[in-house]
């Protein structure tokens, strides 16, 4: 096996999880010795950069982890993630980071890059979660490109939720996970430079409300993928759907698929 690219340790600190379950609706009453809910692991091992280590799009600069592919615009496309142990808050733990892939493509769109990672949190000797991460970076949008054509939802859910977010929400995301991309929090930047309708809903937000919908259903989780499919704006309310062989998608308010997973 190789070694990681990248090793960064962290206190699993049980106040950040309850922050997330209060910005998410939940009680907030995550304690020490607690299982975390499934991808809260999210709210750690945060990476920070002085701001001359950033991109323009609020991100850390591409070139370490990540190989610069020339391209600006950055999407978390999707992953998949095997749930081996319960990660416990009020503990040290480890999160090891390896690139598996990446490479250049043109598509109908132009070019593309990917970038696959694997991400393996420990607590002491125990593999807790192994968590796949794939990113997809592309152009600037072409301002005179036709408008792409989304996939419609399905409409054979056994469970509809629907969901508003707003930027208090999206805010308190960003925060919460460290994330500083601009097309978050940043309107004119999302509008102006990256071509969106609104601020973009966060596609990890929607798969961690896919994944505790699921977790309500099945019990504990033991596999959970999912794919972003098209944007949801932060205006937008969506529909969480769920089918009881372990499927599941967002819906956008005109029928759009936005995201599609599978839990197991």
């Amino acid at each position: 096996m190789s070694d990681p690219k990248q090793t960064i340790s962290d206190m699993i600190d049980p106040a950040r999880g309850r922050a997330m379950q209060a910005s998410l609706g939940q009680i907030p009453d995550l304690g020490a010795g607690d299982a975390l809910p499934p991808f809260f692991h999210q709210l750690y091992f945060w990476e920070p950069q002085t701001p001359e280590m950033l991109g323009r799009d609020g991100h850390p600069k591409v070139g370490g982890v990540i190989p610069d592919m020339g391209l600006p615009r950055r999407m978390w496309a999707g992953g998949r993630l095997e749930f081996h142990a319960p990660l416990r808050a009020g503990e040290p733990a480890k999160r090891l980071t390896y690139k598996e892939n990446s490479e250049r493509k043109t598509g109908r769109s132009g070019p593309l890059g990917f970038v696959a990672l694997r991400h393996e949190i420990w607590q002491g000797d125990r593999l807790c979660v192994t968590d796949w991460q794939d990113l997809v970076y592309r152009e600037d949008p072409d301002p005179n490109a036709p408008p792409s054509t989304p996939k419609m939802a399905r409409t054979d859910e056994d469970i509809c939720e629907t969901r508003s977010f707003d930027t208090t929400l999206l805010f308190r995301y960003s925060a919460l996970t460290f994330n500083g991309h601009r097309i978050h929090y940043d309107v004119d930047y999302a509008k102006e430079i990256e071509g969106y309708a609104g601020l973009v809903v966060h596609g990890p937000l929607l798969a961690q409300l896919l994944m505790l919908l699921a977790e309500r259903e099945l019990g504990t989780l033991k596999t959970f993928a999912f794919r972003a499919t098209a944007p949801l704006m932060h205006f937008e309310a969506a529909e969480l759907c769920w089918k009881v062989d372990g499927s599941a998608w967002v819906r956008g308010p005109d029928g759009r698929q936005c995201m599609e997973a599978k839990a197991g």
